[in-house]
Parts: C-alpha cells; structure tokens; sequence
C-alpha cells in the first residue's frame, strides 16, 4: 500500500516551464532519438552527425532534474555516444549514459548496484561480434539491458523510500 504511495523524485520538482510529463518524454525521446541518429551516420553524412549530436545534448538539458545534475551529464553522455561508432567492443561505455541516468533521475546510492548490468552486458557482447556490421545487435541488447536495469534501480529507489513494503515483499 505504502508503494503506491511513492513518486518520482524528479516529478516534485518546481519546474519553470513545461509539464513534468512533457519534459520527461521530449528528453527521452530526443535522448535516444539523437543517439540513434548518429549511430546510423558516418562521414558521409555529416549533417546527420550534428543532428543527433544537438538532439541528444537538448534532450539531456530538458529532462527534469536539478540543474546541475542535467548539466553535468552532458558531456560524459554525449561522447559515449560519439565513442559507439567505434564498433561492438565499446558497448561497455552505456555504464556512463547509465550513470548519468540514474544521476538525473535522482535514484539513491543502493541503485547505484544496478550499473553492473551494462557493464556486464559491455563484456558479454563483444565475445559474440567484434565487427560494425554487429553493431545493430550489440545496441539492440544493450539498450534491453539499460531499460531493464533502469526499471530495476526505480524498484530499489521504491524499496529504499517504503522499507515497510520490501520487508513484506520479502516474507
């Protein structure tokens, strides 16, 4: 019951424009739209790489959260992204997306565990396909394993704001 009761952190916020709902949805689509973009370019298509590259950056800067914690991740986020085009062996790198995710999401310190997912899935990966013609595949899973361990860290984040309610879940 207490469960039912918790929110995003991010969705108390104060915001000076827009919905939260709104926000959340444009930074995520323009996220991984932007990072989808630029990994279907390449330098014959230029252009495209400023798009995604600009897409992505807007994406991060609109995703409610505290300022700075939307400021600080776009950087490290953006050259990951940028650092994926060198093929499969580099899928380990969505632990930094992942960090930066949980850090504008505002998920407390024990969430934190879930980053070993990616990271594990970035050293599974390139066992099976090292070259770009995999690479299709290799963000595929990745993004299955990012998506599933974000939704396990919002469980955790639940859990550490309801402890009555995990110790049930637990009996």
């Amino acid at each position: 019951m207490a469960a039912s009761l918790w929110r995003e952190p991010t969705s108390m916020l104060s915001l000076r424009w827009g919905t939260y709902r709104g926000r959340y949805l444009a930074g995520l689509l323009l996220i991984v739209g932007g990072a989808v973009q630029l990994q279907g370019s390449n330098t014959w298509t230029l252009p495209l790489l400023l798009i995604g590259t600009t897409a992505h950056i807007v994406g991060w800067s609109i995703m409610p959260a505290r300022g700075w914690r939307r400021m600080l991740v776009i950087v490290p986020a953006t050259v990951q992204i940028w650092l994926l085009l060198t093929g499969p062996a580099s899928v380990w790198m969505f632990v930094i997306p992942y960090l930066c995710w949980m850090l504008v999401r505002h998920r407390p310190a024990r969430s934190y565990l879930t980053v070993l997912l990616p990271l594990a899935n970035g050293f599974v990966i390139p066992q099976f396909t090292m070259e770009y013609s995999g690479m299709p595949v290799a963000l595929a899973v990745s993004m299955t394993v990012f998506v599933g361990a974000a939704w396990l860290a919002r469980l955790i984040a639940v859990g550490a704001q309801t402890p009555s309610t995990s110790s049930t879940l637990i009996r």
